[in-house]
């Protein structure tokens, strides 16, 4: 292991306690915390050292600075019972100024049937839904690339609505030599505007680390992603408890294959003994005339499963 990948992973875990004393409550935009790409939910939600993608804005706009040519992604989740969500999002680089990006994100909860305060059905219906803007911008300094997105989140419900501003960023260092990506970051540190009746509540604010290795003799990138690292706990180490993993083979030049795990969400879908399969997740992508179609699976256990589907093309 080199001199430098030492000093970076020291510089790194030390980042931890500078933001340790930010508590995380519940918050009313906790759709922010989805990973919509359907790439990054089939690993497991192990998106921070991710490479040469355009949606790496939704979870490092750190890594903004890795892409290749301007690039699009769309994408679209089918959630449980009624709820659906998705995203749209373009990236490029402009000159010598930087990397650019601009991304939406939305999820529609469906329609609801209005009841008065005895619970009767009062004929009319009404809609919820959550939305966030992003702008981001990303540069590189040698093997250090580094970025931030700001982002305009509104919720609604019925008559009732909340708008809030956040500010995400992130670092990303990549050893040639060893194939190791080193990066962190952290999301949605900000306040609202306004808010729900006058309830003020708080962000789904998320410093993480992740680490990313592509063996050597297998066509294999390993990935691992800690998250919530900010959130107090009984002891240091219970902080990475809340971990997730993944893999990413490259079958052929067309054809990847994808599996994840996340512990903090099979942990909260266990119901008694029994989780299933809850935490695991799997899925593909698949390269066809300069468009790739990914596609991935999320088990939720007893609850059912979740499926994405995204589509992205570089110009």
């Amino acid at each position: 292991m080199s001199l430098r990948f030492r000093t970076i992973t020291v510089c790194l875990f030390f980042m931890l306690p500078a933001m340790s004393t930010i508590a995380q409550e519940q918050s009313a935009y906790d759709f922010l915390r989805i990973p919509m790409n359907a790439r990054a939910a089939a690993l497991g939600n192990t998106f921070l050292t991710m490479r040469n993608d355009v949606s790496v804005l939704f979870s490092n706009p750190g890594a903004l600075s890795t892409l290749e040519a301007p690039s699009a992604s769309v994408g679209f989740l089918k959630h449980l019972m009624d709820v659906n969500a998705g995203y749209l999002v373009y990236g490029q680089q402009y000159d010598d100024i930087g990397w650019f990006s601009a991304g939406i994100v939305y999820l529609d909860y469906g329609s609801f049937e209005e009841t008065d305060i005895f619970g009767d059905r009062t004929g009319q219906q009404f809609g919820a839904a959550d939305l966030s803007l992003n702008l981001g911008y990303g540069n590189v300094l040698g093997s250090l690339h580094y970025g931030v997105a700001v982002k305009l989140v509104h919720s609604y419900i019925e008559d009732y609505s909340s708008t809030a501003t956040a500010l995400d960023a992130g670092i990303s260092y990549y050893f040639s030599d060893e194939e190791i990506i080193l990066a962190a970051g952290f999301q949605n540190l900000g306040t609202q505007i306004s808010s729900f009746a006058g309830i003020d509540e708080s962000l789904p604010f998320d410093l993480r680390l992740g680490v990313a290795k592509k063996l050597e003799h297998l066509p294999l990138n390993l990935m691992l992603n800690f998250h919530k690292l900010n959130e107090t706990s009984d002891g240091f180490f219970d902080r990475f408890t809340n971990y997730s993993v993944g893999g990413e083979f490259d079958l052929s030049d067309v054809l990847k294959a994808r599996i994840g795990y996340y512990n903090e969400m099979r942990r909260e879908l266990k119901i008694g003994n029994s989780a299933k399969l809850a935490g695991f997740s799997g899925g593909f992508g698949l390269l066809v005339g300069g468009y790739t179609l990914d596609y991935a699976y999320n088990s939720l256990g007893e609850i059912g499963a979740m499926h994405r589907f995204s589509l992205s093309t570089m110009f």
